[in-house]
């Protein structure tokens, strides 16, 4: 367990704040380094609400580390104190980073190639779900890929990706979930979900490539 140096007390933090904006640079850089090994508790504390079994708590303490020293470095002694503005710079950096996350694993998989249409170009997922098609033509093969598709749910998954795909892409009525939340609701991490789903998903692109077009 990593141990962190204990916090300021009211009149040290006053005094490093105050280096810190009225001090030369090398008081101002030694102010800045102390206020943030100082308030590591703080960052560590914050960083436990984000913890689950798939993030690694190191490169969460990275992050809210990134928002304490923005905090630090945009505080504004007259407004109140640096702890109370810290959390909620440190609990922003992470929420961001979560969500940048979220996005980027959601774009992954809604890229990820699932077959191949008349003209051997790649089928994506995102190709097959999406709602709006310029013509009829489109919207005729848009209607028969989505009719496959569902075949190929329905006969070539098991119950348990059957369900996450329905879960993870909002399809025949569900809710679009997260991987996250669909390893809450079913009791299993999110890399399970993660590699169930890819899993699935790989089933979907040979069946899309096997099956006359």
């Amino acid at each position: 367990m990593k141990t962190f140096q204990k916090p300021l007390t009211s009149s040290e933090e006053s005094e490093y704040i105050r280096l810190l904006q009225e001090g030369t640079v090398q008081e101002a850089e030694l102010a800045k380094q102390i206020l943030i090994e100082r308030n590591l508790r703080l960052v560590a504390h914050i960083a436990k609400k984000y913890q689950n079994g798939d993030e690694d708590p190191e490169d969460l303490i990275s992050i809210g580390c990134i928002g304490l020293i923005k905090a630090i470095d945009t505080f504004d002694a007259g407004k109140g104190k640096l702890a109370t503005y810290a959390c909620r710079c440190i609990d922003n950096e992470l929420l961001m980073m979560m969500r940048a996350r979220k996005k980027s694993a959601r774009e992954v998989s809604l890229y990820e190639p699932i077959g191949q249409d008349k003209e051997g170009k790649e089928i994506y997922l995102m190709d097959i779900i999406e709602q709006s098609q310029p013509d009829v033509v489109d919207n005729m093969e848009l209607r028969e890929n989505i009719a496959r598709m569902y075949t190929f749910i329905e006969g070539a998954l098991s119950e348990r990706e059957k369900q996450i795909l329905m879960l993870r892409y909002g399809l025949m009525g569900h809710k679009e979930m997260t991987q996250h939340e669909i390893g809450k609701c079913m009791g299993i991490s999110r890399s399970y979900v993660s590699r169930i789903e890819k899993k699935a998903l790989k089933k979907l692109y040979d069946k899309f490539n096997n099956t006359g077009k």
